[in-house]
């Protein structure tokens, strides 16, 4: 892939809400949102809606495709009009006080994206957030199912940490258990039951774990050291048919860019098949960046239940969890478990999504990552070793970091390691030779398609004479 026939994604926002269409989706796509206190309950038989003076043709079509797609066919779960009978209305515009469904309907809004459109919804789009299921929905989780192997069904929330925190209850209630093992140094979001040797952010920071984070809401959550499959397998032995799923970034890039163990990944993927726990893969980083169908991919290793975020929503506010169908249909408005969210699956992420989904399945955008990015990680780390720094590092495609320690670097414990002041050093000059790094140690580094050769280059020439200077 040509760099020049590359433009970046980052500005994609700004230009997407003129580019929403009634016709984007194959197939047809379901949005719903609830607020978080509301309660689904059932319709009872004899209630039947009274439908006949709408034509609803098309948002049933949607709307039965939604439901092989995202669980109950929605990304919120009174969208799924449980509470009320009948079906879901599925949105295609709105302006003002008015929406217009994909079937040509219009109505007067007194759901307002339930609160938000406090002025009246779009002034010269077809809107942001419509608080109701859309086409957009549909498309976007097509080509997440289509990419991610573990992927079977999708639900789309706002967050990589609302993902996560959905793909934990979702394992607990499926397995019916309430044990975690979590590794040292992966984050999965700021929920309570995460936020045990977390890296990262608490890392760089010098803080405990968190302070507000009370004692019973970690008391479940079990901790081993990445790459330790020995520890592992002590946690299973002694808590026996207790635990419900093991949780991890498969490459960690909240204690700098660390890598799997060859057999570590697999080792975790049986030793949870043999005791009846989940395994959840973490991708909100790895998704979409190391390939296309994600670290699961790379690895040919498949999870029960995967979270993505970031790169779904090409730089808006966007996260997802998805996994095997039969586990997905434990959340509702599909199953029991509750989860919700008012602006999950809104038309703007979605349609920002599916423009970058489109870009990096272009042939080369891989080859291209790895090309750039290795030259990139190559240069810095020999430049680092002729000014006589200790200095490690690596990456995969799109995805890299670096070490001020000798290495190898596997766990957490080894990035710890690391001369922080150094690196600090390091991350000011290169900042006064105008290159922007992640500001901690324990952060892996990102390249795009927008990336040159021009741009690894002078990078590479600041980072020697930022070495000769520390």
């Amino acid at each position: 892939m040509a760099a020049a026939s590359s433009s970046s994604i980052a500005g994609t926002g700004l230009t997407l809400l003129n580019c929403f269409s009634s016709s984007s989706s194959s197939s047809s796509s379901t949005r719903c949102r609830t607020r978080s206190r509301s309660v689904t309950m059932a319709v009872s038989t004899d209630q039947k809606p009274k439908t006949d003076k709408l034509i609803l043709r098309k948002s049933e079509e949607a709307f039965a495709a939604a439901k092989e797609l995202m669980p109950g066919g929605v990304n919120s779960p009174v969208r799924a009009f449980k509470s009320v009978g009948g079906q879901p209305i599925i949105i295609d515009s709105v302006k003002g006080c008015r929406m217009w469904d994909i079937d040509g309907n219009e109505y007067i809004d007194y759901v307002g994206s339930w609160g938000p459109a406090i002025i009246g919804h779009a002034d010269d789009q077809k809107g942001t957030s419509f608080g109701a299921p859309c086409l957009l929905e549909n498309t976007l989780a097509e080509m997440v199912i289509a990419a991610v192997p573990s992927i079977e069904m999708v639900r789309f929330v706002n967050s990589g940490t609302e993902a996560c925190m959905g793909a934990l209850r979702l394992a607990r209630a499926y397995t019916g258990k309430e044990k975690i093992i979590k590794f040292e140094g992966c984050y999965h979001g700021h929920a309570d039951p995460f936020l045990v040797k977390a890296g990262s952010g608490v890392a760089t920071l010098g803080l405990p774990d968190s302070p507000g984070v009370p004692k019973a809401a970690t008391n479940e959550t079990l901790t081993a050291p990445f790459n330790d499959f020995a520890a592992v397998e002590k946690i299973f032995e002694a808590n026996k048919g207790e635990i419900a799923v093991v949780f991890l970034e498969p490459v960690v890039g909240n204690s700098g860019f660390i890598t799997p163990k060859p057999d570590f990944l697999s080792s975790l993927r049986k030793i949870t098949k043999e005791n009846n726990a989940l395994l959840v893969f973490d991708e909100v980083m790895t998704g979409f960046r190391l390939s296309y169908g994600g670290a699961q991919e790379y690895f040919g290793i498949t999870p029960d239940i995967t979270t993505l975020g970031k790169i779904i929503g090409g730089g808006l506010p966007v996260g997802a969890y998805g996994g095997r169908r039969d586990i997905m249909e434990t959340v509702a408005p599909a199953g029991p478990m509750y989860q919700a969210g008012t602006l999950s699956g809104n038309p703007l992420a979605m349609t920002a999504g599916i423009h970058t989904l489109k870009r990096i399945k272009e042939p080369g955008t891989y080859e291209y990552l790895d090309n750039i990015t290795g030259e990139l990680v190559q240069g810095i780390v020999e430049a680092g070793k002729r000014a006589g720094h200790a200095i490690c590092g690596g990456h995969i495609n799109g995805m890299f970091g670096f070490f001020f320690t000798e290495g190898p670097v596997y766990n957490f414990t080894d990035a710890k390691k690391s001369d922080t002041a150094k690196f600090a050093k390091f991350f000011w000059g290169m900042l006064a030779e105008g290159v922007y790094l992640a500001p901690s140690q324990f952060e892996a580094g990102f390249t795009s398609l927008a990336h040159t050769s021009e741009d690894i280059k002078k990078t590479i020439a600041a980072a020697e004479k930022v070495f000769r200077e520390i």
